[in-house]
């Protein structure tokens, strides 16, 4: 039963920006902006020549098919090639940067399967591209996307991954046996 008066409970507080990891209130730094604008005019044109120069040597990159990262410059640098050359009709649609992030929403399709998805990208001190996730839907479309990928570059993949430490895809772009699998 209400009796009118204040609860005993606080609201909770938001914290200032400078509370919280990572922090996106702030502007996007500058190097990242001038990194971010480039990304952007690679996409846009579908000419990926500038993009050694924006990955940073110790990029990650996080795929919506495998849970393990896939660390490395080439490696990454050769996934956001073949990727791009698998996803038809990309395009961005909304921009959120700030701090040292971005995160940039997009659709697109693969054959017939229309998706909708993000990449969350993390910028290095000097503005390199140090981290980029990959988050999409459908379930379907990440499988196509997947098995796209694996089928032009899979053993590519699964050579560079062992050759960086031993592991080895568990389903993905570098198995062989992709179809089927749950992303």
């Amino acid at each position: 039963m209400s009796t009118g008066t204040k609860s005993s409970h606080s609201e909770p507080s938001i914290p200032s920006g400078r509370d919280i990891p990572n922090d996106t209130t702030a502007p996007l730094d500058s190097a990242a902006r001038t990194t971010l604008r480039k990304w952007l005019a690679m996409i846009a044109s579908g000419d990926f020549g500038d993009l050694d120069s924006v990955i940073a040597a110790e990029a990650v990159y996080h795929s919506p098919v495998e849970w393990h990262p896939y660390p490395g410059h080439d490696l990454v640098c050769l996934l956001v090639r073949t990727a791009a050359g698998v996803f038809e009709d990309f395009k961005y649609e909304r921009q959120m940067a700030g701090g040292d992030s971005a995160m940039l929403e997009f659709s697109a399709h693969v054959g017939d399967i229309q998706m909708k998805g993000a990449h969350l990208i993390r910028f290095n001190s000097d503005g390199g591209i140090m981290d980029i996730d990959l988050i999409a839907r459908p379930a379907t479309g990440v499988m196509a996307l997947g098995n796209g990928v694996g089928d032009k570059i899979g053993p590519q993949i699964k050579a560079a991954l062992t050759a960086a430490g031993g592991r080895k895809p568990d389903v993905g772009y570098g198995t062989s046996d992709r179809k089927g699998l749950a992303p």
